[in-house]
């Protein structure tokens, strides 16, 4: 043995010096016997003593000691020394224990060593983020976690993965009611490994409360954007820790938080100035106070306000009226304590000077005075929605249609009280108005009554009326003398509409159709397609007609011939068969056909497998849903075969 003791290694069979550097170790080796003496190095980490036992004579092995004997505190000595990030997650895959003692160090905690230069972080870095399809422009991480995967441990490891790759820029978690859920230790190890996040999206975590966001504010000073949603135990104190520490805070969104309330909102405008956008939804303590404070604080930088379902009145939009001089986008939603006397005021106050984008909804305050000052008030307005307002009638809304010169855009949603008067005085007093949208306005009555039609609203050009049942087709000829630039087209769900009334204003439109949705016009048959192909067909871009089944095969063979710029075709629900399909087919090179949709279309048969192959050849949609006379086996083969294809079946 004492030659192999000795052994120097100078052969090739052992090139690097003894087998063992200590040769007076003889724990390392076992005896069996007086003749006969093994080797037995050690093993890595063993945590089992047992004992063995050869020819009758039992033989003890020395207790391997583990390396988790050794205390928290001499843990974090030892991972503090780290080199860098490769060492750093591969600890941390060790154990929970590693994986929480690395998460809980912060960043500026680490030691620097000159030793690990030949690591180059910098290229490696370059190479992570070149393979990380998270990355976002600015460099950084983004991570999200939902459901049962938003766990502590994951948030752990996440806070230790990205340290070394450009840092955590964005973290969206969404939580869910399983037993593991993020709490506030998750988010302490988010901010103390993770001091470049910008980006941070709570939703549904009802155990995180104020400590894991007072850990955010403190470690997470370059924040810009929080999102607080449904985050029922979190309060005023951890919004007052966002504000002290997060100065380049520009967006702020609160939603369903029951214990926030005005002391926290009032902390944010008084220490973010650089606060661009808020967005407020049912906080029940947030009132007049918070809101009113807020917006006086940032009068000169917000942009964007958003207040739904909350207790303020109409102090808060007179205070908007007065202050909001930099606010742009405006949305009240759902605010049962505003009347008429707050719009009025709002209008009056001389504030709103640049707001371009306005929605009201479900409030009742909104009524024909209040509506006209609106009008007023607002000379730059170019957007306007308002959606569920049932105090609003006909001479309210002309009365805002003259008074707001600068509008582009208008959608009326379930405000009942507009009539057909209503309607074509928008279209005789916007003179500027391109967008009109009428949905779900049970008010609109067909009737056959004289109007006064004054010159053609030249800038139209995009106009949808949307299930409104009483819009027949004397309302379309009047329609069609009013809208001659009309380029998109949106009628559906008007089943009182025909091709008596339809075909005349085909021919009314002068710049040519581009975009057309006939969905669910149950009366409309082949000659409106015909039709429209043959007038239209060299702009046409788009065309649905789902739902309408009477169209059958003439029309696609319409279409085949006339519609070559055609990008976005549904006939689902039509009486459209192989004879329709292998049409479109035969005109493939023609054609500009991406995306086809066929669902329910119960007519087509396996027979179409060659001309769908033909025509996937350019698609990029097909949906074949609910086509029950075509196979599985014809569906999997178009899959195999359209690899480029995205088939919905």
């Amino acid at each position: 043995m004492s030659k192999l003791f000795g052994f120097s290694g100078d052969d090739d069979f052992c090139p690097r010096g003894s087998i063992y550097p200590n040769p007076k170790e003889s724990s390392l080796f076992l005896s069996l016997g007086s003749h006969v003496d093994v080797y037995f190095p050690p093993r890595k980490r063993s945590r089992i003593s047992a004992p063995f036992v050869f020819s009758g004579e039992r033989v003890e092995q020395k207790k391997q000691v583990s390396i988790d004997v050794l205390p928290d505190e001499c843990l974090f000595e030892i991972f503090r020394r780290l080199p860098g990030g490769q060492e750093k997650s591969a600890c941390a895959s060790v154990s929970k224990r590693w994986l929480t003692l690395l998460s809980n160090i912060c960043r500026d905690e680490f030691c620097s060593n000159s030793t690990t230069e030949y690591l180059k972080p910098e290229e490696k870095s370059a190479e992570n983020k070149a393979e990380d399809p998270e990355i976002e422009s600015d460099g950084c991480l983004s991570r999200s976690l939902e459901g049962k995967k938003a766990t502590d441990v994951r948030l752990a490891a996440i806070a230790v993965g990205t340290a070394s790759r450009g840092g955590l820029g964005k973290l969206l978690i969404r939580g869910s009611n399983s037993a593991r859920r993020v709490t506030d230790v998750g988010l302490r190890a988010i901010a103390r490994g993770c001091p470049s996040l910008r980006v941070l999206s709570l939703w549904n975590l009802s155990s995180v409360g104020d400590e894991g966001l007072c850990e955010i504010a403190n470690g997470c000073h370059q924040l810009e954007k929080l999102e607080i949603c449904q985050c029922s135990e979190i309060t005023d104190k951890a919004l007052l820790a966002v504000a002290k520490h997060c100065p380049n805070l520009t967006d702020l969104t609160i939603e369903s938080c029951s214990k926030i309330g005005n002391e926290g909102l009032q902390a944010i405008g008084r220490c973010c100035p650089n606060l661009k956008s808020i967005s407020i939804k049912d906080c029940p303590l947030l009132g007049d106070h918070g809101v009113a404070s807020l917006l006086a604080s940032t009068s000169y930088v917000l942009t964007k306000v958003k207040l739904q379902a909350l207790n303020i009145t109409d102090v808060s939009l007179a205070v908007i009226g007065h202050y909001g001089k930099a606010v742009t986008d405006l949305a009240l939603i759902s605010l049962p304590n505003v009347s008429e006397r707050g719009f009025w005021v709002m209008s009056n106050g001389h504030g709103l000077q640049k707001l371009k984008s306005f929605s009201i909804t479900s409030c009742r305050g909104v009524t024909d005075t209040g509506l006209e000052a609106v009008g007023k008030g607002c000379p730059n307005l170019k957007q306007f929605c308002l959606r569920k307002c049932a105090l609003l009638s006909d001479s309210g809304l002309v009365s805002f249609a003259k008074a707001a010169g600068s509008l582009e855009s208008l959608q009326l949603e379930e405000c009942h009280r507009i009539t057909q008067v209503g309607f074509f005085g928008l279209l005789n007093c916007g003179a500027k108005l391109k967008a009109l949208a009428m949905v779900n306005c049970l008010g609109i009555k067909d009737l056959n009554m004289g109007l006064h039609l004054p010159s053609p609203c030249k800038f139209l050009r995009s106009l949808s009326i949307r299930n409104c049942p009483g819009f027949g087709d004397a309302s379309l000829a009047v329609l069609g003398k009013l809208c001659p630039q009309l380029q998109h087209l949106d009628l559906s769900g008007l089943q009182g509409i025909t091709d008596a009334g339809f075909l005349p204003l085909l021919d009314n439109f002068e710049a040519g159709l581009v975009k057309v949705n006939l969905s669910g016009c149950v009366n409309l048959t082949d000659k409106v397609v015909l039709s429209l192909a043959e007038l239209h067909g060299w702009t046409i871009e788009m065309l649905n007609l789902d739902g309408c089944w009477k169209i059958s095969d003439a029309s696609m063979v319409a279409i085949a011939e006339n519609c070559q710029l055609l990008g976005d075709l549904d006939v689902s629900k039509c009486m459209i068969t192989d004879c329709g399909i292998a049409a479109l087919a035969l005109a493939n090179q023609q054609l500009n056909l991406q995306m086809l949709s066929v669902s329910g279309c119960s007519l087509i048969t396996d027979k179409s497998l060659t001309a769908l192959e033909k025509l996937g050849q350019n698609l990029l949609g097909l949906n074949l849903q609910h086509c029950n006379a075509i196979s599985i086996s014809t569906v999997e083969l178009l899959v195999e075969q359209l690899w480029r294809c995205d088939i919905l079946h």
